[in-house]
């Protein structure tokens, strides 16, 4: 029997907590799961000035993020070694070691070497969106895309080992309306913040594409506790810290795709299982 495995391509440490749930369900089943990161998210927020200083926060989130890992059980975890790019219009998309002024060539090149090594079936990567537009996340989006077809074509990068097709690609985000939900209920609560100034029919999977929505509930401790390791941005002074327990429960408790393209055919309505019709 083949072994099933399910790789997430994201951008930044934390970046897997879209699909923490999905990676806990999947090891129950026997599923080998792995993560990659572009960056260490070198530019992020520290929390704590305590746990780290501006020039030793990428070593440490990678430390958290392997601490995340294994409370994910997730058996394979790569870094494209990229420097964080930052907000969009900040100062550091400029810096020439930021992931979205590397070469696409190479890029592409790091993520095939990864998928010819890892073998998965199926992988998961951001929307077209960046889930809220961070210019990382949408580079990681078009890269991961574009890996996916070129590591099936034996006449790409043939020198980075035998082809081998993904039987199926989604992309993750938000589903649209729960976006519309928690922007609605910060707005009513007057706060100004980047979140609510997103316009909510621009982001997020819109409802009607997603093809896989996973009921997660049961895994909201050992989310929680994976989530818990990334501490430099537990911040508890934003406004997302803020939103009642109730409602990060309903945001937090399922997790959804969009099957962008498939080898195997499409998903089926019901069906709910990112590996359905993989052999």
């Amino acid at each position: 029997m083949t072994t099933k495995r399910l790789l997430g391509v994201f951008a930044h440490p934390d970046d897997e907590g879209m699909i923490g749930g999905t990676l806990l369900q999947y090891h129950t089943l026997g599923v080998e799961t792995g993560l990659v990161y572009a960056t260490r998210g070198e530019v992020g927020e520290i929390a704590d000035p305590a746990l780290a200083t501006p020039e030793t926060l990428g070593q440490v989130r990678e430390q958290e993020m392997r601490a995340a890992a294994d409370a994910l059980h997730v058996s394979k975890l790569w870094f494209l070694g990229y420097r964080d790019s930052g907000m969009e219009g900040t100062p550091e998309n400029q810096d020439a070691r930021a992931f979205i002024q590397a070469s696409p060539a190479e890029v592409v090149g790091k993520l095939v070497a990864i998928i010819r090594e890892f073998r998965p079936q199926v992988m998961v990567t951001f929307d077209e969106t960046g889930g809220y537009g961070h210019p990382d996340h949408i580079a990681i989006y078009r890269y991961t895309t574009a890996a996916y077809h070129a590591a099936a074509d034996a006449v790409q990068y043939p020198e980075l080992g035998p082809a081998h097709a993904v039987s199926k690609l989604y992309y993750t985000s938000f589903p649209r309306s729960g976006i519309r939900m928690m922007i609605e209920w910060m707005r009513e609560q007057t706060y100004d913040d980047w979140f609510t100034r997103l316009d909510p029919e621009q982001f997020g999977l819109p409802d009607e594409l997603i093809t896989v929505r996973l009921n997660v509930e049961e895994w909201e401790a050992e989310k929680a506790r994976a989530w818990a390791m990334h501490r430099t941005q537990m911040n508890p002074n934003t406004v997302m810290a803020t939103i009642p327990e109730a409602l990060q429960r309903k945001w937090r408790s399922q997790e959804c795709f969009q099957l962008v393209t498939s080898r195997v055919g499409q998903d089926q309505p019901g069906e709910n299982d990112l590996f359905a019709h993989v052999p």
